[in-house]
C-alpha cells in the first residue's frame, strides 16, 4: 500500500485548528509544546494519514538568531531585523537547538509518545537557501531581488551565512530525531527561483552539508523543493533518501532523474479544490505514473491550501489506500 501524508496537513483547513487559532497566535501554538503536539495529532485522528508532521514553522530559528519574527494577519511572516549587509552575518549569535529551540523538541517528544506505534512522526526544517532568502528579503517575495543581489555582490558573506545556517539546521534536524522523529524533511521551498548554475555554485554545498548532518541521525531524510525540474539531478545529488517533487514535472519523469532515490509527491494542491471526479482522475494519474513501484510516498507538490475541504483530503487518502 502506498503511504500518504500531506504537507501542511496540520493547519488552517481544519476546523479543530481554526478553533485553537481563535485563542492563540501562530507563535503561541509553536511555543507551547502541548498545543503544538495537539495540532500535530489532529490530521491523524481526522484523515487517517500514514505519518504525522511536527507542527512548527521553518522560521523559528530566526528568534535565537536575533533576526526578529512576527506574523501579520494576511501578510505572512515579517523579519524585523533582516540581513542586508555583509557585516551582519558575522554578528549572528551562536544557536544551540537543544536549548534555544527546546520547545520544538519537547513538542516532538509529546507527539511521538502520543502517536500509534505504526504512525511515524516527521520532523522538518527550512533549508539554508530558503532561510537565507527570508532573512535577506525580510519576508515573502516573488522576485528574490534582494537575495540574488546579496548572493552575487557579497559572495563571501553569502557563503558564510549559508554555512552558519547549514550547521544550525543540520543540528536542529538531528535533535528532532533524538526527540522522537522517525523521519526528517528539509524544505527548500524557494530554491526553484535559481538557475541550475547558481544552484550548483551558491547552494549545493550547503544543502549537502545540512543533509549530511541530518543523515547522521540514522533516520530517513526527505529533501523537498518546488519548481526544481530544471535542477532536479543536482538537487537529488545534494542528498536525501527521498526527493520531493511538485506537479510541474511528471512523477515518472522526475523519478528517472533522481534514481535511485525514492520519491514523494506530486499532486497539485489546487486539485483538492476541483470537482470530485477531476480530483480522483489526478490522484490516480499520480499513482499510475508511480506504477506501484516501491519507494513512492503520495503527497502534494506543496502545502494544503487553507480553503481545502477536509472531505477532499479524506477522499484522496481512501483512493491512495486502495478504496
Amino acid at each position: 500500500m502506498t503511504p500518504v501524508w500531506f504537507m501542511r496537513q496540520a493547519g488552517r483547513y481544519l476546523p479543530e485548528y481554526r478553533a485553537l487559532r481563535q485563542k492563540h497566535s501562530l507563535l503561541e501554538l509553536c511555543h507551547k509544546p502541548e498545543l503544538a503536539a495537539q495540532v500535530t495529532l489532529q490530521p491523524i485522528e481526522r484523515l487517517g494519514v500514514d505519518a504525522a508532521i511536527l507542527f512548527a514553522d521553518i522560521l523559528l530559528p530566526f528568534e535565537p538568531l536575533g533576526l526578529g519574527l512576527t506574523f501579520s494577519a494576511g501578510e505572512g511572516p515579517q523579519i524585523t531585523r533582516p540581513v542586508r549587509e555583509a557585516g551582519q552575518v558575522l554578528e549572528l549569535p551562536p544557536v544551540d537547538p537543544a536549548t534555544d529551540l527546546a520547545y520544538v523538541l519537547e513538542a516532538a517528544r509529546l507527539a511521538a509518545r502520543a502517536l500509534p506505534p505504526h504512525v511515524p512522526l516527521i520532523g522538518f526544517a527550512g533549508a539554508p537557501f530558503t532561510l537565507a532568502s527570508y532573512a535577506i528579503e525580510g519576508g515573502a517575495t516573488r522576485s528574490f531581488t534582494l537575495t540574488k543581489r546579496f548572493m552575487y555582490s557579497e559572495p563571501r558573506a553569502w557563503h558564510q551565512l549559508l554555512e552558519r545556517l547549514a550547521e544550525l539546521v543540520g543540528a536542529y534536524l538531528a535533535a528532532q530525531a533524538r526527540a522522537g522523529a522517525r523521519a526528517l524533511q528539509l524544505f527548500d521551498s524557494w530554491v526553484g527561483c535559481l538557475s541550475p548554475a547558481d544552484y550548483a555554485t551558491y547552494v549545493f554545498p550547503h544543502s549537502q552539508r545540512t543533509l549530511e548532518l541530518a543523515a547522521a541521525s540514522r533516520v530517513p531524510v526527505i529533501h523537498f523543493g518546488t519548481d526544481t525540474a530544471g535542477l532536479l539531478a543536482d538537487f537529488a545529488r545534494a542528498g536525501g533518501d527521498v526527493i520531493g517533487v511538485d506537479w510541474r514535472v511528471p512523477l515518472d519523469v522526475a523519478w528517472e532523474r533522481i534514481a535511485p532515490a525514492s520519491i514523494q509527491g506530486n499532486l497539485d494542491p489546487a486539485a483538492l479544490l476541483a470537482p470530485r471526479a477531476e480530483l480522483e482522475r489526478q490522484t490516480r494519474e499520480v499513482l499510475a505514473r508511480a506504477g506501484s513501484r516501491p519507494g513512492h510516498i503520495f503527497n502534494l507538490g506543496h502545502g494544503v491550501l487553507p480553503e481545502t475541504p477536509v472531505e477532499a483530503l479524506q477522499a484522496v487518502v481512501d483512493w491512495v489506500h486502495g478504496g
